[in-house]
């Protein structure tokens, strides 16, 4: 070692010297798959609602569906219902859960057989809306945003809002980025996101989002090349997902009467075309795509299959009426982690 060497060493120029032979790189940006791969072991997340489903998050109903007092009913809303404790029940009598195992048994087996990996969220014990993986996160290019869940139970555990920390631990398991959690006093749930197509996505802004929220997940998809429509929705309906979902790269199932008019000529000029539910069966349109042009939606809807026919849209029927008077049906059940481009 030389006295000169000695002083470059200690010198304050010496990490320049050094880091210069080091630059960092922006480019490929964090999305792109030769990162993807190289950081976080294979391409995640979802650029449209349509592609190829190949892995996805589900909640098998369990104990917590127990909770619901088949003695709380309230005849003014022909439901069961607990402020308190934040659930609802569409029906008089309390829930079959074994009806409720089965019928989402039903929907694994389906996503099986399609090659698509299914992934277990546990849920809170106190919690029965758990079923209802969708809305816990949103999957986008590269990743996942975790929600804010609307509604607080009384004690602690009780309600929506805890939904955020048992997807946030089922998806860090697997490896998935988290881009971002929805923080602040922001409100999003994922059943009122929905990607139009790759460079257009919507959120439905009713009870449960919050401009704050909104504004989050608006400068995830920025930074992406995603523009961002928000949709209003009419009183007090919750998401998207019983307005519109997509079942073809330009196709869409939709319910006219809870979307504005101007929002369909916004499909018309994506080039998207609408295919209507049947006026009775609007419980259709909560359908999942299992890939373009093919999706799995709840039976009894025998017109809107057919249109759905009609159109070039393959469909697979599955029961699915127990879990549906839990407040939702088989678009809320899925949360899409990765689908193919």
């Amino acid at each position: 070692m030389t006295e000169r060497d000695d002083e470059l060493r200690n010198s304050d120029a010496y990490y320049h010297v050094v880091l210069e032979r080091m630059p960092p790189r922006a480019e490929p940006a964090f999305e792109e798959p030769e990162m993807q791969e190289r950081v976080w072991g294979r391409q995640w997340g979802v650029r449209n609602d349509v592609g190829t489903l190949r892995m996805v998050a589900l909640h098998r109903p369990g104990d917590e569906i127990n909770l619901m007092d088949p003695e709380k009913y309230d005849p003014s809303i022909a439901a069961l219902i607990d402020d308190d404790e934040q659930w609802y029940w569409r029906d008089r009598t309390g829930p079959d859960l074994a009806l409720m195992q089965k019928q989402h048994d039903g929907l694994v087996d389906v996503l099986v057989k399609h090659g698509v990996h299914v992934v277990h969220v546990d849920g809170s014990p106190t919690d029965p809306k758990a079923v209802f993986t969708r809305d816990q996160a949103i999957a986008v290019q590269g990743g996942a945003i975790i929600c804010r869940m609307g509604p607080v139970g009384k004690e602690p555990g009780y309600g929506r809002r805890g939904e955020e920390a048992y997807v946030s631990r089922a998806i860090a398991s697997l490896g998935m980025p988290i881009l971002h959690t929805v923080h602040g006093t922001g409100l999003m749930e994922g059943g009122s996101f929905c990607f139009l197509n790759e460079q257009t996505a919507v959120v439905g802004m009713g009870y449960r989002q919050n401009e704050a929220g909104t504004r989050q997940v608006e400068n995830v998809l920025a930074e992406q090349g995603v523009d961002l429509i928000r949709v209003p929705l009419t009183g007090h309906s919750l998401h998207i997902d019983g307005c519109i979902v997509m079942v073809d790269h330009d196709k869409a199932l939709v319910n006219v009467t809870r979307l504005p008019y101007w929002f369909l000529d916004t499909l018309k000029e994506l080039d998207i075309e609408p295919i209507h539910v049947w006026p009775t069966e609007a419980r259709a349109v909560n359908c999942l795509a299992l890939q373009p042009g093919k999706v799995v939606i709840d039976s009894g809807c025998p017109r809107t299959v057919e249109r759905l026919n009609h159109a070039g849209v393959e469909t697979i029927e599955i029961d699915y009426y127990e879990i549906r008077k839990n407040g939702g049906g088989i678009h809320c059940s899925t949360l899409p982690l990765v689908r193919d481009r």
